[in-house]
């Protein structure tokens, strides 16, 4: 009866080593030596370590909502290939409809000097 679970114990074992092996692994390598990048402001513009209340530039989170909103806009298209047979010619002029609303969209922001970094 017990063999019958065997299997499960199993997965279970795998994915923990999975899941946590990588994590303590990079833990193990990194506690000595923290890595200059790593300490850099890379992602937000700024020294992560100063005091929380500083003034910083706003444009680092209008590259970021962009990014996010053309990367969600771009992620329609996979679905839409998958799909492009059984939606035919009415959903091939309905995405090139939606494609060009995104190409102007994103004339605009370039025009508008929204993704110029000083």
């Amino acid at each position: 009866m017990l063999e019958n679970y065997f299997p499960i114990l199993l997965f279970i074992i795998v994915g923990l080593a999975v899941g946590v092996g990588p994590m303590v692994l990079g833990w193990l390598l990194a506690r000595n030596r923290p890595d200059s990048e790593k300490l850099s402001p890379y992602e937000c513009g700024f020294e992560a370590f100063e005091d929380a209340r500083m003034k910083f530039d706003v444009r680092y989170y209008l590259i970021a909502i962009l990014f996010i909103l053309f990367d969600l806009e771009i992620a329609f298209l996979f679905p839409w290939a998958v799909a492009l047979k059984e939606i035919g010619m009415f959903g091939f002029v309905a995405m090139l409809v939606f494609l060009a609303v995104l190409v102007v969209g994103f004339i605009y922001e370039w025009v508008k000097g929204a993704l110029e970094w000083e």
